[in-house]
């Protein structure tokens, strides 16, 4: 059924389908008489084309053999018929059928060459105007320099997707710009792997010691570590990374790095006398939340007001009773410019934000409710009956002239209100934070919750606890458990583990239990069987609805991807009335609960009436249908219901089982927890502490009493390299920083692999 490395040659004779924003196309290719259809991401192809391509056969379950595209080179039409067709199709924006038939009339097999070269002789064309000649001339510059872009790039196996953008960014001087610094295809906008671009680079024969090359590197090293959550790294362990991976010396390391800090390519910021690097985004990112959060902390209202009578009228028509924290904590809300609220599960958080924020609304302020995800918007409004929209809509995605992303409000376009409340404050990383500040109007307050004892942000930064650890915000700390959330064996043992105690795993009447397993597989089925049948026949619980598997890591028999697979086969197993995508880890089917493991920004959703854009990492939904016709999915985020074009299938994962850094800002009626051996890295108390926090009903743990003990010994906290902490402080002192030279190398590899650093520092 499949042949590889196939080579065909034909001319496009149809166009079925283009995705214009990904290059995807799927069309019908004249190869020596013979119709194929050929699929891939090839880019703006027309009718009348020559198309040189490699690849493979594939069997479409609907539409039957197809050939899959992995190598396309384009010629432009050569005879008359061809090239007639191929300005018939609208290949340029100006030409249609009628006018591409005289047009090749006049000259024939020529044409295509006066189109691109001679553009003006087109006026000798009865009915073409001065005016039409050049916009036949503009729209041609457009067509010919794109096909040249792609033309160049295909030599080195690059996409047609990332010639679109490289056009997009740097127009008709693509390929100049290119070749005097194939670098910058890795930059903002084209995000073309470093690895890549580093074998464009040495066909051109970039030196390989070149500032371009070298920054190029170091770029691309912290970029990879703000996926491991860091905002920076100490120049040591930059040039550590550096030096062997980019195959130079030490002092050409820091030659290239004094001149990216000179052009502000790189920042540094030095915390205790060690140089901290930074991508400009994160630096800038850090600095002004620093400089912003000084300037908020500044608007207060006079420390010396009384609001015990609001409290009293509060406790009143509530019929509630604030215990002293609680109290002091919405005198902080209402009186200072901005504060923190933190405390555990059962201390009386949400009470205590309904309190504040009816409080506000009765002065006749306008109170705005916000938190990172979907999940955990939807239920802050659960909880407080208030609308809370997530940081994303709530400062509504665009896109600027040069495609990349923004918000529609910034310090020229604030938010129309007078406190912001931001909840799950432990998931915000510094990027996003940064763009909500700048939204926030001087004036405004600020009321920031969120439990510190939560793993830190999937983004970069450790932004709660460097908030609360500058010692410059206010920060009440709610402690006492409620009496009726002491019933519960959930909150109690959380708070047992975050405190260092063992959880009580002895109870069998309450809403926490335990599964002593010593086999991994044994284990496993174990969590199939619940989820499929004992907690639905014993609760009348969802299997995909209402219980979630949480895992400390995706690798490994308990590991999410084994555990999704496992799950999926039991719970949504394949049947010929539901459709199938093949991914390249899973087969996604209708009806499988599905994650999105990036942020997309462009994918269009709609809500009853509403219409937005956006799914983000770590949004759940359920697959509502797929179509091999359209080649798309449909899947339903929480009534969000958005199309996944095939292509876009990659930024999802199953769901039935998830790490517990993905479960952060949701919660599940009920909860597994596998939890075995093998996973040494990941074995520490507040992930232990993050996932028991998810359930809110039913918290199941499944394996090692001894593993559950060895967690909660573990205190030791997912550290970062971040120095917010230090800014809020003002401890702001830039320094540039140079070595002696040393000896280099002479040959120039590939970039090695990069690993990430693992852990930082307080």
């Amino acid at each position: 059924m499949e042949n590889k490395a196939i080579h065909i040659e034909g001319t496009v004779e149809n166009v079925l389908f283009k995705n214009e924003e990904n290059g995807y196309i799927v069309l019908d290719l004249n190869a020596g008489g013979e119709l194929i259809t050929v699929v891939g991401e090839l880019g703006d192809i027309d009718s009348g084309e020559g198309l040189i391509l490699e690849g493979e056969y594939v069997t479409h379950k609907k539409f039957g053999p197809q050939f899959r595209a992995d190598y396309c080179e384009r010629k432009l039409p050569d005879t008359v018929v061809n090239i007639e067709k191929y300005l018939a199709s609208g290949a340029i924006k100006g030409i249609g059928p009628g006018l591409a038939k005289k047009i090749v009339k006049a000259f024939g097999d020529k044409t295509l060459d006066i189109i691109e070269n001679d553009t003006y002789r087109l006026r000798e064309i009865k009915g073409i105007s001065a005016g039409k000649c050049e916009e036949i001339a503009g729209e041609a510059k457009k067509l010919f320099s794109l096909r040249c872009i792609m033309s160049f790039l295909s030599q080195y196996e690059v996409r047609s997707q990332v010639a679109m953008k490289t056009y997009r960014k740097f127009g008709t001087d693509s390929i100049d710009l290119i070749k005097n610094n194939p670098y910058l295809l890795c930059g903002d906008s084209i995000e073309l792997d470093f690895r890549k671009t580093d074998e464009i680079a040495k066909d051109l024969r970039i030196d390989r010691a070149s500032d371009k090359r070298v920054i190029a590197g170091l770029q691309y090293i912290l970029k990879a570590n703000t996926a491991l959550g860091h905002s920076c790294l100490p120049l040591e362990v930059l040039q550590k990374k550096a030096s062997p991976a980019l195959n130079i010396s030490e002092s050409e390391f820091y030659s290239s790095y004094n001149a990216a800090l000179e052009d502000n390519e790189l920042f540094e910021f030095v915390k205790k006398e060690r140089e901290y690097v930074y991508l400009p985004d994160y630096f800038y990112a850090e600095s002004f939340i620093a400089d912003r959060i000084h300037i908020l902390k500044d608007f207060t209202s006079p420390e010396d007001f009384n609001y015990d009578t609001l409290i009293n009228i509060e406790e009143s028509e509530h019929n509630i009773k604030y215990e002293k924290l609680q109290r002091q904590a919405i005198t902080s809300a209402i009186s200072k410019g901005l504060m923190i609220l933190t405390g555990g599960p059962g201390t009386g958080k949400t009470t205590t934000l309904n309190a504040i924020i009816s409080i506000f609304e009765k002065q006749g302020c306008r109170v705005l409710l916000t938190a990172p995800t979907g999940r955990a918007a939807k239920r802050m409004s659960d909880l407080t009956g208030k609308e809370a929209k997530t940081i994303h809509r709530l400062l509504e995605v665009l896109y600027d002239a040069g495609g990349k992303l923004t918000f529609a409000h910034n310090e020229n376009n604030p938010l129309d209100c007078d406190v912001l409340v931001i909840d799950e404050m432990s998931m915000v990383d510094v990027l996003l934070f940064e763009k909500l500040l700048r939204a926030v109007r001087l004036g405004c307050k600020l009321i920031m919750v969120g439990d510190s004892d939560q793993l830190p942000s999937v983004g970069a930064g450790d932004l709660l606890r460097d908030l609360i650890n500058s010692n410059i915000i206010t920060v009440i700390t709610l402690k006492e458990i409620f009496r009726q959330a002491q019933q519960s064996c959930i909150i109690t043992n959380a708070h047992r583990i975050v405190s260092g105690e063992y959880p009580d795993l002895t109870r069998k009447d309450s809403d926490f239990f335990f599964f002593r397993r010593d086999d991994y597989d044994k284990a496993a089925s174990l969590v199939v069987d619940l989820a499929k049948r004992r907690l639905p026949a014993a609760y009348n619980y969802s299997p995909v609805d209402d219980i979630q598997i949480l895992t400390p890591s995706r690798k490994g028999t308990l590991g999410s991807v084994e555990m999704n697979k496992l799950l999926q086969n039991e719970i949504n197993p394949p049947h010929k009335t539901k459709p199938e995508y093949k991914g390249y880890i899973y087969t996604f089917r209708t009806g499988d609960k599905v994650m999105q493991t990036k942020n997309n920004y462009d994918i269009v959703w709609r809500k009853d009436n509403e219409q937005g854009t956006g799914i983000f990492n770590g949004d759940i939904g359920r697959i509502v249908n797929i179509n091999h016709a359209t080649m798309n999915t449909v899947i339903d985020f929480d009534g969000r219901v958005a199309s996944y074009p095939f292509d876009t299938l990659s930024q999802l994962e199953l769901a039935y089982a998830v790490t517990v850094h993905k479960s952060q800002g949701c919660e599940f009626e009920a909860v597994i927890i596998p939890i075995m051996g093998g996973f040494e890295k990941l074995s520490y108390r507040n992930l232990l502490y993050t996932a028991v926090t998810r359930a809110r009903k039913l918290l199941i743990l499944i394996g090692s009493e001894g593993k559950i003990h060895d967690m909660v010994d573990n205190n030791k906290r997912t550290r970062r390299y971040t120095c917010l902490r230090a800014m809020l402080s003002q401890e702001k002192d830039h320094i540039q920083t140079s070595l002696p030279e040393t000896s280099g190398k002479d040959e120039m590899p590939g970039i090695l692999e990069i690993l990430g650093e693992k852990e930082g520092e307080e």
